[in-house]
């Protein structure tokens, strides 16, 4: 059975996931009169610190055009992309900032996408939220909401995403995942209640970096529905979307 195999060898590709490395930080001196620092990355943050002239600040991470950095005695916020490009390098050059890229897209931590597709027959629109542990694995949140010709419905899972080639600019990926999974019939000459069902999943995808924080996301999944007849069902979901990382 195609999702057993799948199960299988995402597994094994867990079990030999190298550690996510941590990125190098940025070391800068603060050129202007003052830099301003904001409790947290956005303009409606009130600024709480103010580092002077001369002052050193260590680069911690990047969130869209906002920087989280530390000062020299140890005081930690975010700062607007226009001011951390006043800064100078220790070797005295100007900092220089360029849009989001590869560099940021191997490094993102976060990802959220959105995705239309088919649910054995039905169309399916599914929204994600994905936390990337390591360089290869990261776990999703996953909710999605169904419409067919006789019956409608949605799910909501956890996933176990396993990328084996992280470095490549389009990647494929496995996916390993569980859920509830509910259906709500329109009209039926049998029966009309509703049910409400576990499932499971495996599936294989493709993540291709496009440009600056988007990203294209197409997959497969292969899911068994845990009913309480005395059959399970396996149903079959395509699907493609795009995504978004910070």
């Amino acid at each position: 059975m195609p999702t057993r195999i799948l199960i299988a060898l995402l597994a094994a590709l867990v079990l030999v996931a190298p550690a996510y490395a941590k990125p190098a930080t940025l070391e800068v001196v603060v050129a202007e009169p003052y830099l301003e620092m904001h409790t947290g990355p956005g303009r409606g943050y009130p600024v709480f610190h103010v580092a002077d002239r001369g002052s050193k600040i260590e680069v911690l991470k990047r969130r869209t055009d906002w920087f989280k950095v530390r000062t020299d005695r140890g005081v930690t916020g975010w700062v607007r992309d226009e001011q951390l490009a006043q800064t100078l390098r220790e070797s005295g050059e100007p900092l220089v900032i360029t849009d989001p890229g590869w560099d940021d897209f191997a490094s993102r931590r976060w990802e959220t996408s959105l995705s239309l597709g088919d649910f054995d027959g039905a169309s399916s629109i599914s929204l994600t939220g994905a936390w990337r542990m390591s360089a290869n694995l990261s776990v999703e949140l996953l909710a999605a909401q169904l419409s067919g010709e006789y019956s409608d419905g949605w799910m909501a899972g956890l996933r176990l995403v396993h990328t084996p080639f992280p470095d490549w600019r389009i990647s494929p990926y496995l996916l390993l995942g569980t859920g509830v999974l509910s259906i709500s019939p329109r009209a039926s000459l049998v029966s009309t209640e509703d049910r409400t069902d576990q499932y499971g999943q495996a599936g294989l995808g493709l993540r291709a970096y496009l440009t600056r924080r988007f990203m294209f996301r197409a997959e497969y999944t292969g899911d068994i529905v845990f009913t309480s007849r005395d059959d399970n069902e396996e149903v079959e979901e395509w699907k493609a979307g795009f995504a978004f990382f910070f």
